[in-house]
């Protein structure tokens, strides 16, 4: 059985100033070496959560263990357990990418290549500019590498390929898939469900303050989605649909004798997308978080 890295039990919190309850009792765990989704609209809570979970919020309701040990127990050694790729990457424009990289690792006792991440995420050649000359792009990448410059063991990352494109993309979404080949942890939150889809393991969906839904992406797939195959084919020059019972398709003439005296065109099954899903369970639409 997996170790429990994160078990959070009952966590509420409410921003004092304005009464205002982003989180209400919510549950969920975070298993060693798999990418879990916390994903919802602006608003819902789940920025909250990662600022209780990263120890920049404090005075919550609730129970929170970490590696089997009360949260509250841990001093700023937590910080040399973790990594944080914020949605909006904090530089020093005045300095060069890698002496931000040099300052920021500076902050803990275990440190990672520099220069080897730079090269991976395709910065090495710029490494020398100052970030203020850096694309938005640039700065989410440089971004990634400060998240990794203490070899952590768990990430945290907010929208990690925001504005990159897809060569770009890749190369994040694959060293992030190395990082848990090699045993790491990922709190990943994104409004982009096709990197849901390519790195979850499990997702936890949140509204107003509430998880919804906790699954793997196949499995609210198969949940929200219909037990159905759609089949266009051609006949006579012209193309026609036909919908079939997934439960009952096997012993279904219609459709073995169309498939056998016709040239299908396309056939897909009723399985929904998680852009579908992410509505139906939140009752939104998506929104970057704030």
């Amino acid at each position: 059985m997996s170790k429990k890295v994160f078990e959070v039990k009952d966590l509420s919190f409410t921003y004092q100033k304005h009464g205002i309850k982003a989180v209400n009792a919510i549950s969920f765990d975070i298993v060693e070496g798999e990418i879990f989704g916390l994903l919802g609209p602006s608003g819902a809570g789940k920025s909250t959560t990662q600022k209780i979970l990263t120890r920049l919020l404090k005075n919550y309701q609730g129970n929170i263990q970490y590696m089997g040990k009360d949260f509250s127990q841990y001093g700023n050694d937590f910080y040399e357990d973790i990594g944080v790729g914020f949605e909006l990457p904090v530089h020093f424009s005045k300095l060069s990418g890698m002496e931000n990289m040099r300052f920021f690792q500076n902050l803990y006792e275990s440190k990672a290549d520099i220069e080897a991440l730079m090269k991976r995420v395709g910065l090495f050649e710029d490494k020398d500019r100052l970030v203020g000359e850096y694309s938005k792009g640039m700065k989410m990448r440089l971004n990634f590498v400060r998240a990794m410059l203490n070899n952590p063991k768990f990430l945290f990352l907010d929208e990690v390929t925001n504005g990159l494109d897809p060569k770009n993309a890749k190369i994040i979404k694959d060293l992030i898939r190395e990082f848990k080949e090699g045993g790491g942890t990922v709190l990943l939150s994104t409004h982009l469900m096709n990197d849901v889809e390519e790195l979850c393991d499990r997702v936890a969906f949140i509204s107003k303050g509430e998880i919804r839904e906790i699954a793997t992406p196949k499995a609210l797939k198969m949940k929200y989605g219909k037990r159905e195959l759609r089949v266009e084919y051609k006949d006579q020059e012209q193309v026609k649909l036909e919908v079939f019972d997934l439960d009952t398709i096997s012993k279904n003439d219609t459709f073995l004798t169309l498939v056998k005296n016709n040239a299908i065109q396309t056939m897909h099954s009723g399985e929904t997308t998680m852009d579908d899903i992410f509505i139906r369970v939140t009752g939104d639409t998506f929104h970057e978080d704030a």
